[in-house]
């Protein structure tokens, strides 16, 4: 085995493990029926455990919504999450008044710091037809200097994230979409300016790698002594990762100041890539709260009781936005749109606006 290879590990059902500086790792794939003019499947739901439905039943679940498939609000300190969409639109809307849509390879970037509710809804807006979604949902952790940092959100809309192509010598194809951490040239947008991301020294990097049967590629070595790297082998049939087979549904543990050639086997394959530095501070987490010892966590649930860090500024729990386009509007009221998407939520139609 490769010397840069340090560990290999099937990895099973989500949540995926995962190393510091990293919390959590899931990958949702959802085969979703047609919508009805509620945004809601037209199937049934009858049997399902309306309110925690984790059952794929289907091909789908409807996770915690009632009507829409998604999280309705719900609390996050001390970390950050980070969306990243193969396909599919989400719903977001947050205690500071903020919401967006976004999807089919946006990225939404939320350093929840000092604490804030936020839901994540799943519109179903086709109604002609099947409405399939695929993202991952990643945590990275903050440091205990940053645990009360600022909340804000960053999208990163897909028509600004890189996407590299290489071929190898035979012509054979590999495509990375770097949604954090540069690739050679290939830069993509700012992390919030609180994330542990947007430190240089930290080297994280989630990239996307998709290659195609028998296709070599050599993932260039990290920047940082100390980074370490975790290559989740998701789709395919098995990809030879520094000299070692790691089928798909393996994990493996990576020393990142080493080249590592990746060799498809005999099908395309796919594979997600987590790096970073680690924090190296010690973790207490309970639920939607990450802090570093039991009496943070104690303090996080007082302080959500005492002031819902900020209150629920909507009229539903589960707020989605009509037939909008793709948005983002800030807590100050800003309104940023990807290129060639309008992004306008239709009045009336879609909850939007916060209450009171």
């Amino acid at each position: 085995m490769n010397d840069a290879v340090l560990q290999v590990f099937e990895f099973g059902p989500p949540p995926w493990p995962t190393i510091d500086p990293f919390l959590f790792c899931v990958h949702h794939v959802d085969h979703y029926p047609a919508g009805d003019q509620h945004f809601a499947p037209v199937e049934s739901l009858t049997g399902r455990n309306i309110g925690n439905d984790f059952s794929n039943t289907d091909g789908w679940s409807m996770y915690h919504g009632s009507t829409v498939p998604g999280f309705p609000q719900h609390p996050h300190r001390g970390f950050e999450t980070i969306t990243f969409v193969g396909t599919g639109l989400i719903d977001h809307s947050d205690s500071l008044g903020a919401a967006a849509r976004y999807g089919n390879g946006d990225v939404q970037w939320m350093t929840a710091g000092a604490g804030i509710v936020h839901a994540e809804m799943f519109p179903l807006l086709n109604q002609a037809g099947s409405n399939p979604a695929e993202f991952f949902q990643i945590w990275l952790n903050l440091p205990a200097a940053d645990k009360f940092a600022r909340p804000h959100f960053s999208m990163l809309w897909a028509e600004h994230v890189p996407v590299v192509r290489v071929a190898d010598e035979a012509g054979r194809a590999s495509e990375i979409t770097v949604a954090a951490g540069a690739l050679g040239d290939h830069v993509p947008p700012a992390p919030p300016p609180e994330s542990w991301a947007s430190r240089a020294d930290s080297d994280v990097a989630i990239w996307r790698i998709r290659m195609e049967a028998g296709a070599s590629w050599t993932m260039p070595a990290s920047n940082g002594a100390d980074t370490l790297r975790v290559l989740y082998v998701f789709h395919g049939e098995h990809v030879t990762v520094g000299g070692h087979a790691a089928r798909s549904g393996t994990g493996c543990v990576l020393s990142g100041p080493h080249d590592i050639e990746l060799v498809a086997g005999t099908s395309d394959v796919e594979m997600l890539l987590l790096q970073g530095r680690p924090i190296g501070e010690p973790v207490a987490q309970y639920g939607p709260f990450v802090m570093n010892d039991r009496a943070g966590i104690e303090q996080a649930f007082e302080d959500y009781r005492r002031t819902g860090f900020g209150g629920w500024p909507w009229g539903v729990n589960d707020p989605v936005h009509g037939r909008a386009g793709r948005f983002a509007r800030h807590a100050d009221g800003r309104i940023e749109t990807p290129p060639g998407d309008s992004g306008a939520p239709e009045p009336g139609l879609d909850r939007l606006a916060p209450q009171g």
